[in-house]
């Protein structure tokens, strides 16, 4: 099968790990022509050798992309070249997202999203307007797209309350290599001198609610062979940093690149903890559970979903800090516990959330859309 992808290679965050990953796996089977916004960046690590299209932009943002004016024309170029069987596009909050229907009916072709944008959780508001804006700005157009890929049943419901035929959105949720990412030797404690470590990674942002962890972290005393990495970069890193520091046996390692050195970290700690105020479904949450840590997380998006009966705590967005003041000594102190939990984590994922399951749904969904659609360019005289 021949796939255009448009998805994002940089900034990092996890729509550029969903990406990297997805097509990684599409490759092995199908031709897979990569279509993302042009990096100055130095080229991110494990990516496939795809054929690339780079689009001109104006700005671009862990959040959203600005492209440029020519963005829209040399992607439709790119498209006749390339003659693809289906057009998949990772969504990227960029302008063309509400383009590419139009681009794709002028073509002939079946076009293929996957949405993102997180949300609070089950019976919940979206925390914050600009999550509600996402949804309710996405929507009439996500109507023009043949399939909407969500990662859960509730993001699916949400989506056909906003107008979006509910039989054209299908839930496939995130999925990790789970031979890549899964228990095993590292020399991370040993290197902080740790006895017991905790780890939060992902984007230093207010959306992720570090903070509550880290005066929760601060206010719970810890023991002092007790350290909490920090894992990631973003806008709040440098006013938090300062107020909580290796005194209180919080380590910043900043945005790590390497992701052998990513799984390393995983593979050496005992706790994950995400304390999120929305999010979608969680690929770091699952790269913990996959390595067996034991993990705490909100319930928001799908993230309580993915822990619910055993397999990790599940704590509430609205008590979130005094939630993990209570659990951090307790896991700190039972390590038998957190064990326990590491193993369900990891039975969980292989059980739900592996990338090869991934997978044979995403091409279960692309026959299943070819087969309703005229034949693309590719199959035409």
């Amino acid at each position: 099968m021949r796939i255009a992808w448009i998805g994002k290679k940089s900034p990092f965050c996890g729509n550029v790990t969903y990406s990297r990953e997805v097509t990684n796996a599409l490759h092995r089977e199908h031709q897979v022509s990569f279509l993302h916004f042009a990096q100055e960046e130095s080229e991110p690590d494990n990516w496939p050798n795809l054929r690339e299209v780079s689009l001109p932009f104006i700005y671009k943002s862990q959040v959203y992309t600005i492209p440029t004016f020519k963005a829209t024309k040399l992607l439709t170029e790119s498209l006749r070249e390339i003659k693809p069987d289906i057009v998949h596009a990772s969504l990227t909050l960029s302008p063309l997202d509400f383009v590419l229907p139009e681009i794709c009916e002028e073509l002939r072709l079946p076009l293929i999203a996957t949405f993102h944008t997180p949300f609070a959780g089950k019976g919940a508001k979206l925390i914050s307007g600009t999550q509600l804006l996402a949804y309710q700005l996405y929507a009439p157009f996500l109507v023009n797209y043949d399939r909407v890929i969500v990662f859960s049943q509730i993001q699916r419901e949400l989506l056909a309350r906003m107008g979006v035929r509910e039989e054209n959105i299908a839930v496939i949720p995130n999925g990790v290599d789970t031979a890549k990412y899964s228990p095993g030797f590292s020399q991370v404690k040993a290197k902080f001198k740790a006895e017991r470590l905790f780890v939060y990674q992902g984007r230093i942002a207010p959306e992720k609610n570090v903070e509550a962890l880290l005066r929760a972290w601060k206010q719970s005393a810890m023991e002092p062979g007790s350290k909490l990495l920090i894992v990631g970069d973003g806008p709040l890193k440098s006013s938090l940093e300062p107020f909580y520091g290796s005194e209180y046996g919080i380590i910043w390692l900043g945005f790590v690149a390497d992701e052998n050195r990513r799984i390393e970290i995983l593979r050496g700690a005992d706790v994950f903890v995400l304390p999120s105020l929305v999010e979608g479904l969680s690929l770091s949450l699952l790269e913990g559970m996959a390595c067996g840590l034991a993990c705490l997380a909100t319930d928001v998006g799908a993230d309580g979903e993915v822990l619910e009966k055993g397999a990790g705590v599940v704590i509430s967005t609205k008590t979130a800090r005094s939630q993990l003041k209570t659990l951090l000594p307790v896991l700190q102190d039972h390590p038998e516990l957190t064990t326990l939990l590491g193993q369900k984590a990891r039975q969980r994922v292989l059980d739900r959330y592996t990338l090869s399951k991934n997978i044979t749904l995403l091409e279960e969904l692309y026959k299943q859309v070819l087969a309703q659609r005229p034949l693309p360019l590719s199959r035409r005289a």
